[in-house]
Parts: C-alpha cells; sequence; structure tokens
C-alpha cells in the first residue's frame, strides 16, 4: 500500500512542497531469491518509507551547481538531456548581472565538488531540505530560517532566488511532481516486494523511520545520489534514466545504501585479510547490479509504465540497458555475473560470494 499526499496547486511556490509516498508492507514476498531469507525483528520494518518532496532552495542550488558546470565545460559539463541554451535570454541587464554573479559563485568552487564524495556538499543539500518551508534563508522571517550556509554560498542562492522563481521553479517543479505521480502506481504494486528482497539479500532489516527523497530537476552526472545519516535520496527528474521502470530501478538502489551495510563491511573484512586495498566502487557497483537483477525479475511480465512509453524506453531495468560501464564500474561486471548472480539465484552463500569477489580482485 502506498499513501501519496500533495499539495493543492494555489499554495505558495516557496512554502512547502512536500509529497508523502509511504510504502506500507503488508504483502509476501513473491519470487524472492531463496537459500538467503533474512530474520526480521518484529519492530523493524521489511521495506523503506519513503517520503517526496519537491523543495525550491534544494532545486536551486542543484541548478546552479548545473549552470556553472556548463559555464565551465560547455561540451560536456551537463548531459544532452540538460542542453539549457542561453538561460539569461529575455532577462534585464540586472537581472542577468545578478544571475552571473551567483553562478560565478559556483563556478569557482562548488560546481567543482562531487555532490555525493566531497564532505561538505552533503551536509549542505541536508540543510537546504531542511530550510524547504522558508521563503528566504537569511533568518529574517523566522529565526530557523537561518541557513548557517558559506557565506559566499548563501549570498549566491539569495541573489538567485527571485529569478528562479519566477523562470524556472514553476515548470521544474511541476515537472518533479509529475514524476513522482507517474513513479506512484510502480511503488504500489512492486516497491513493497522489491523492499523486503533487498533486505533479505543484504541480511539486514530496513532502519526505522521515512527516508527523505528530493525530487530535483538536476542531480548531478548520474542522475541520483544519496547520502547517510540521515538517509537522503537526491534523484532527478527530468534526466531520461530515471522514466518509468528505471526510475523505480533508480531509486530503490538509492534507498538500498540504507540497509547494505553488511555489503561494505565484508568487503573491507576481506580485503584486510588478504592485504588488499578496499575498491571504493565495488560497493555501488554490487548494488546497482542487485536492484538491477531483482526489478528484471519483478518486471520481466508487466507492462510498460506511462513514462516508458513516452520515453520509448525497453521493460529492462536500467542495470541492463545501459550497463554498468556508465559509471565506470566494467571492471566487476564479469566477477559480478559470475560470482554474486549465484547468490542472488540461491546457489551460494552472501559470505562465499563476497569472498570470492574479493579473491579476484
Amino acid at each position: 500500500m502506498a499513501v501519496l499526499r500533495m499539495p493543492a496547486r494555489g499554495m505558495h511556490l516557496h512554502g512547502r512542497l512536500r509529497f508523502s509516498l509511504i510504502a506500507a508492507i503488508f504483502t509476501a514476498i513473491c519470487c524472492a531469491p531463496s537459500g538467503m531469507h533474512a530474520q526480521q525483528q518484529p519492530d523493524r520494518p521489511a521495506a523503506p518509507a519513503l517520503e517526496f518532496h519537491s523543495g525550491f532552495w534544494v532545486n536551486l542550488h542543484h541548478f546552479l551547481y548545473l549552470q556553472a558546470r556548463v559555464r565551465n565545460d560547455p561540451a560536456g559539463g551537463a548531459p544532452k538531456a540538460y542542453a539549457t541554451g542561453t538561460v539569461t535570454a529575455g532577462m534585464t541587464p540586472a537581472e542577468q548581472k545578478t544571475w552571473n554573479n551567483a553562478v560565478a559563485v559556483y563556478a569557482q568552487d562548488w560546481s567543482s565538488r562531487d555532490l555525493l564524495h566531497s564532505g561538505v556538499m552533503p551536509l549542505i543539500n541536508n540543510r537546504l531540505a531542511e530550510l524547504e518551508n522558508c521563503p528566504e534563508i537569511t533568518g529574517k522571517s523566522a529565526s530557523q530560517c537561518t541557513s548557517g550556509l558559506q557565506s559566499g554560498l548563501a549570498a549566491a542562492l539569495i541573489e538567485a532566488a527571485p529569478i528562479y522563481r519566477a523562470r524556472w521553479w514553476p515548470e521544474q517543479d511541476r515537472e518533479n511532481r509529475a514524476w513522482i505521480e507517474a513513479l506512484a502506481p510502480l511503488l504500489r504494486t512492486m516497491g513493497a516486494k522489491l523492499g523486503e528482497q533487498l533486505a533479505e539479500v543484504y541480511q539486514r532489516p530496513w532502519p526505522k523511520g521515512r527516508y527523505l527523497v528530493d525530487v530535483t530537476w538536476y542531480a548531478g552526472p548520474e542522475g541520483a545520489y544519496t547520502s547517510l545519516d540521515p538517509v537522503h535520496v537526491t534523484i532527478a527528474s527530468h534526466d531520461p534514466r530515471n522514466l518509468g521502470i528505471g526510475g523505480l530501478e533508480m531509486l530503490l538502489q538509492g534507498a538500498s545504501y540504507a540497509v547494505a551495510q553488511s555489503v561494505d563491511e565484508t568487503i573491507a573484512q576481506d580485503c584486510r585479510k588478504a592485504g588488499k586495498p578496499i575498491p571504493r566502487d565495488l560497493e555501488p557497483a554490487l548494488l546497482f547490479y542487485t536492484t538491477g537483477d531483482l526489478v528484471r525479475r519483478a518486471s520481466s511480465s508487466a507492462a510498460p509504465g506511462p513514462g516508458d512509453a513516452a520515453a520509448g524506453a525497453s521493460n529492462a531495468p536500467y542495470e541492463l540497458r545501459n550497463g554498468l560501464a556508465d559509471h565506470g564500474w566494467s571492471e566487476y561486471q564479469d566477477m559480478l555475473e559470475r560470482y554474486w548472480q549465484p547468490y542472488l539465484n540461491g546457489e551460494l552463500s552472501f559470505d562465499a560470494a563476497i569472498a570470492r569477489i574479493v579473491a579476484i580482485l
């Protein structure tokens, strides 16, 4: 069961734009991989509860980050789907100066940082998510709206906010809302089962509480990323990779970091025993592969959803359509097929599968 709550269209665009899509679990596992059932504690959920938001400040932050990347690298700073042309066309000279100054702040520093792996960037994203209800971030309207961000970054956001709100935010927010609405049926029909299966695969129950999902027009080169403590998934509504079943897969892969600590711990332990360096990309590649396999099984007999039809996409999950190579993880494809796939099929234990993967690193 899933519940979708959406704010009225007449509410102010800078107000709380909150969507709550809660994946409540009551269905039994269907077609789950055998031989790896984890014992769920009675008070621990079997699948994540996802709370969706389309927040003004988080979206503005990512849009300025995108524009700065394009400024620094016009040819390759953004995916083809994000070719925005001359964004200052139609602005007054004063607006052009204000907007260009804000983009320049991001271009000088922030846009060169990885949205996930640069330690401060997830903290900025988390703080801007907390400010979702705030019409401004200086603290003038309420003390809790004081951003606490680095002064130059805060100033860029404050200066760019009126222009972004007038020119881009209504359409980008509409696209975010439409993406959530399109994903809701897939989560209702497949989310509970897949959530239970992911918990079984990683042999951990889902932590209590709701997981924040910020839907943004742009969410970095990969189209989505997840930070932990707290779990915060950021996923792009405009990225064609995130349409239809691909969006479900990317969302669940992002959420699964909350339950996949066993993978990271076991890889690190086995690498230390073998005297090998711990590969940073092995865990995300394994999670990416796993979610793709489970979604493939769950969707093998399902008809393409509206998003798939609109995009002309196949019903195959993202991992199978685009491959691990798109993320720079092609070196892991063969070992995952040889040693992790048997675990997903119930033919090999979790520990044995990880040990064999680490042995051939």
